[in-house]
């Protein structure tokens, strides 16, 4: 069983137990979240594909933790003109734990 559902501008194939790391989402380690925005289920019988969204279906999961993802470094430079920029950039993250699709 597995399903795709979409968050954060990205979509993910997501089945029991899997552990994903998404776009940040309120709620603290250990609460419980609901994606709503079920793309397509596959629940053994068959593969059903939304238009947009499948109708009654959710995917529950568990908040693990709110981390940040590794340093991403920009670095500005323009070349004979004594112009050089570095800057770094940590995205916020949600690290869930997907526990129940019910399609």
């Amino acid at each position: 069983m597995y399903a795709v559902i979409k968050t954060g501008g990205k979509q993910y194939r997501v089945a029991p137990n899997d552990v994903i790391v998404i776009e940040k989402l309120p709620g603290e380690a250990g609460a419980e979240i609901a994606f709503d925005t079920v793309l397509a289920v596959d629940g053994g019988t068959g593969l059903k594909i939304g238009t947009p969204h499948v109708a009654g279906a959710r995917v529950r999961g568990k908040v693990l933790a709110q981390d940040r993802a590794e340093t991403v470094i920009v670095f500005k430079k323009r070349r004979r003109k004594n112009y050089r920029r570095r800057n770094g950039h940590r995205q916020y993250q949600t690290v869930v734990r997907i526990t129940d699709i019910q399609g």
